[in-house]
């Protein structure tokens, strides 16, 4: 083979990050490679760092500039860190989709719903069904997540196979979608794996992973020795959870009622995909209230805290006629992301002060991860025999801990953080060049840059206020008195005169002690006035706001 033509990969989000997947295999001559794109995924804001943002999502720069050469979009699985963005991203990319039947049903919808067209979508079979794009040829492997029909991808180039494990975990009976599969992966070892593109969330996590399967008991057991209403919450994607809450909710006498319409999307996504064609039976919300509350169990929205769903209304009264009560009980199947502890937290609270019984999966009985833990990772080393791993989907810290775990193994591996240009070609991995990896910010219904100085302004302003100023001049004198409006900062009404009169009076202190010939120029004006009400501003209260000068001139 010609050392003319290289291979690489290219993390655009999810390397140095845990969500905001987004990743691109090249081959072909240098800069003239053609490229694959895996999975649009999106990370979610904190009013801390992006305070009014709704999503957070890879900047596709680097590739737009390339559309010519990008052959398709492939999406593992449904989860939003790998295909939140597809809908809004799409219009810029613009190249064929191609995913597995459930996954297809999510894709569509989400970029139907901004106006693209879902023929796009292509439906894929699994491994040894393969897409043909160029000169690579791309297969979904089949693993076991928290979500049905995820995926890796094995890409074979003629450089060598790349096997790309999307989120993964070894569960030998998930209840919904497929089980691990040795022997499958030891088939697709046997032509030889260049390198190794490993999820590396669990990397820290020392036992070997639990099954889906081991949580029925424990759960069932639960909901038929609790008193009163039982209501439960996991992540609306991971159907087989819920199938587990029903199964035991029903196993144990109670009627189910499912609330929230992010898990009625997915549930109606797994039926139309023929995967839950054994879901226990659910009753509508409608006949809850005509059943004993001994007799009820509610699976609802909201496992991390968020605001409008489910969870959240139950906690501050009532949601759809139906509320929580003293001997309740309330059950997070599920993990709380780093980041959502203090929204859980107020749900939580909020429950025990009326007296609910609120219990977490702290004890391993009632939730289990959807990722490999690190001896999983050491089996999947070992199965695969790969010539390089790159760790990917973590932070810094777990995609070091994964490459000293491939270390371990004499395998050759390195730290690739989004941006990197990884050289996948030779005996070991190599980073050739780096890319700026910025973020593209969702702000209510537009699209901008991270350093659009629009969040940063906002950021400003929550931080320390802001004040606007409105002057009226005529022939370079001011007319009348300025006016000042002061948002964000405390008064000081309590020594006269308050903030606003003190900035009025003392901008129009300094334009009467002005020259003619500054208060020609804007410009100075604005200097003079911003200096003004920043003193007065922190002499007062301390801080410095923002400050917008508004400058009008009336003309013959």
């Amino acid at each position: 083979m010609s050392k003319s033509k290289r291979l690489i990969f290219l993390p655009l989000g999810g390397a140095g990050e845990i969500g905001m997947n987004m990743y691109l295999y090249g081959y072909g001559a240098p800069e003239k490679e053609r490229f694959i794109l895996v999975d649009v995924g999106v990370t979610f804001p904190s009013m801390d760092g992006t305070p009014g943002v709704d999503l957070i999502m890879p900047d596709t720069a680097f590739i737009e500039a390339r559309l010519d050469r990008l052959d398709g979009i492939f999406i593992t699985h449904a989860h939003e860190d790998h295909i939140g963005a597809l809908g809004h991203l799409y219009g810029r990319l613009g190249a064929p989709i191609f995913c597995r039947k459930f996954t297809g049903a999510v894709a569509r919808a989400k970029i139907e719903e901004r106006g693209h067209d879902i023929d796009s979508v292509e439906v894929v079979g699994v491994w040894p069904e393969q897409v043909k794009l160029g000169a690579l040829k791309i297969g979904f492997m089949p693993v076991s997540h928290s979500i049905p029909e995820a995926s890796g991808l094995v890409i074979d180039s003629p450089l060598g196979r790349i096997v790309h494990t999307g989120d993964f975990k070894l569960d030998p009976d998930p209840i919904v979608g497929e089980a691990y599969n040795p022997a499958l992966y030891r088939e697709i070892a046997t032509s030889g794996v260049q390198a190794l593109v490993c999820d590396s969330t669990n990397v820290f996590s020392q036992k070997a992973g639990q099954s889906e399967a081991s949580l029925g008991p424990h759960i069932t057991k639960m909901i038929k020795d609790a008193s009163g209403m039982v209501v439960a919450t996991t992540f609306a994607s991971n159907v087989a959870r819920l199938k587990t809450l029903a199964r035991a909710g029903v196993d144990s006498g109670r009627s189910v009622v499912v609330l929230g319409r992010a898990m009625k999307k997915m549930l109606s996504y797994a039926n139309f995909a023929g995967m839950i064609d054994d879901f226990p039976p659910i009753i509508d919300v409608d006949d809850a209230h005509d059943i004993p509350r001994e007799n009820l169990m509610l699976l609802v929205t909201g496992s991390q805290g968020e605001r409008r769903a489910a969870s959240a209304q139950l906690s501050k009264g009532k949601y759809l006629g139906l509320s929580m009560r003293e001997g309740d009980t309330f059950l997070f199947s599920s993990k709380t992301i780093p980041g959502n502890e203090v929204g859980v937290g107020q749900i939580m609270n909020a429950f025990s002060e009326m007296g609910v019984n609120v219990v977490d999966e702290s004890t391993g009985h009632y939730h289990v991860s959807g990722h490999a833990n690190r001896p999983d990772l050491a089996e999947i080393h070992r199965i695969f025999k790969p010539m390089m791993v790159i760790p990917m989907h973590g932070e810094h810290r777990h995609l070091r801990a994964h490459a000293d775990l491939a270390a371990e193994r004499n395998i050759p591996s390195l730290i690739a953080r989004n941006g990197a240009i990884v050289d996948l070609s030779s005996d070991a991995p190599e980073i050739i060049g780096n890319i700026e990896a910025g973020r593209i910010y969702l702000d209510g219904t537009q699209l901008i840059g991270a350093f659009d100085g629009v969040v940063l302004d906002r950021s400003r302003m929550a931080i320390r206020g802001a004040v606007v100023v409105s002057l009226l001049l005529e022939d370079n004198a001011l007319i009348g008195e300025s006016w000042a409006e002061v948002l964000g900062l405390p008064d000081t009404r309590a020594t006269e005169p308050g903030l606003q009169e003190s900035i009025e009076r003392n901008i129009d202190e300094e334009l009467q002690r002005a020259k003619k010939k500054m208060l020609s120029n804007d410009d100075e004006i604005e200097k003079l006035v911003s200096r003004t009400v920043s003193r007065i501003c922190k002499d007062l209260v301390g801080k410095k706001p923002v400050i917008k000068v508004l400058i009008n001139r009336l003309v013959d």
